[in-house]
């Protein structure tokens, strides 16, 4: 029998990742092989060059190029403070002097004797690699990053916003059904990732940057909450920069829809837990999804490399509907029919059988489901 494959989101309580932490341009690892690390480690890091301002020290000395070097007090490749002075003339008698004064603080990339244009370097950008999660070295790649490796409840979502973040999960709902409200955020909530079952709303989101919350995990959002948060509408390109002071992590989609129950059941699980997040998304070429990583205890004969394999449409698979009248709902396949059946389109396609949450069996076509994987 043929085999139907369909897209999913990864949901389970046990998973060997590896994740690479990777430099932007060459620098310095800071780890090396067989180390544990924890999520907020710096593994590596490297410096950015500064930008570049042209600075025409021969206009600001009111001589021609093949003079200036006469006049300066610095040379290329020297450090510079804005206000020390890198160039001064002689004036008549020690009078009339003309002071040229650093504009920047940075360093003398290059001076020229044909134009008289001395080009400045603002100060180089640390930038900082973290673990972001908990785990074990097990590949460095020299001057470029590292592999990290470890056993985790691993959540996908569907949608969200916001970087790498990482903090203590924290359950806010009783029910997975019940909203949250503004007062149930307060002072305990800080630097935690809070947890909503259904739909979050605008006035909770804006109560958890004040408090200074670390993530918001959510069944839906409002996108226009949404446009209202960010003060735009937000595109179909990659997500995850947003500087909104959190991270928003939507397991099912827009609206309100409550979160899965085995989602929202793996997270009561581990409330209390450290976890990493990352709102980072893309739909398109390349897809990405944003994770809930939370690292659980393991033995390291345990990280064994997963078998690979795609997403299979079988009887008893758990489903999501991406498509209306049931978008969000999720259900389990009873039956994969062989034959095209047409739908409202008067096309021929493939469909299944299955049975929803709430207990209506219905017939979908198979291209209008993703899988949920175990």
């Amino acid at each position: 029998m043929a085999q139907a494959y369909s897209p999913g989101l990864s949901v389970t309580d046990s998973i060997v990742l590896k994740k690479e932490r990777i430099l932007p341009l060459k620098g310095k690892v800071l780890v090396k092989k067989g180390d544990k690390v924890k999520a907020e480690d710096l593994v590596a890091e490297t410096l950015l060059p500064g930008k570049v301002v042209p600075f025409n020290i021969a206009n600001k000395l009111g001589t021609t190029p093949n003079l200036v070097s006469q006049f300066l007090k610095i040379k290329a490749g020297d450090k510079i403070t804005k206000g020390d002075v890198i160039a001064e003339t002689k004036g008549f008698f020690g009078l009339f002097k003309t002071v040229v004064k650093a504009p920047i603080d940075g360093e003398v990339e290059n001076i020229s004797k044909i134009t008289g244009q001395m080009l400045l370097r603002e100060p180089r950008i640390p930038v900082q690699v973290k673990a972001f999660i908990d785990g074990i070295v097990v590949e460095v790649i020299p001057e470029e990053g590292v592999i990290i490796e470890n056993k985790s409840a691993y959540i996908q979502g569907i949608f969200g916003i916001g970087g790498e973040r990482f903090g203590e999960i924290k359950m806010l709902a009783d029910l997975l059904e019940q909203p949250l409200n503004v007062k149930m955020i307060d002072d305990s909530c800080k630097d935690k990732i809070i947890v909503c079952g259904t739909m979050v709303s605008y006035a909770v989101i804006k109560k958890a940057q004040e408090v200074g919350v670390c993530g918001i995990i959510t069944g839906g959002i409002d996108d226009r909450d949404l446009k209202k948060l960010l003060g735009y509408n937000i595109g179909v390109a990659i997500t995850g920069h947003e500087e909104v002071g959190l991270t928003i992590v939507v397991t099912e989609g827009f609206g309100k829809i409550d979160m899965a129950k085995k989602t929202y059941g793996l997270l009561k699980q581990f409330d209390g837990h450290k976890a990493s997040i990352h709102g980072i998304t893309q739909i398109r070429a390349g897809v990405m999804r944003p994770e809930i990583i939370i690292p659980i205890k393991f033995k390291e004969e345990e990280l064994t490399e997963p078998e690979t394999r795609m997403s299979t449409l079988e009887i008893g698979t758990t489903i999501r509907v991406i498509r209306q009248p049931n978008f969000g709902v999720i259900g389990k396949v009873t039956s994969l029919p062989e034959q095209l059946t047409k739908v409202e389109s008067e096309t021929l396609v493939r469909i299944l059988e299955a049975e929803l949450e709430n207990g209506e069996k219905v017939t979908i076509p198979r291209a209008n489901v993703e899988v949920i994987e175990d």
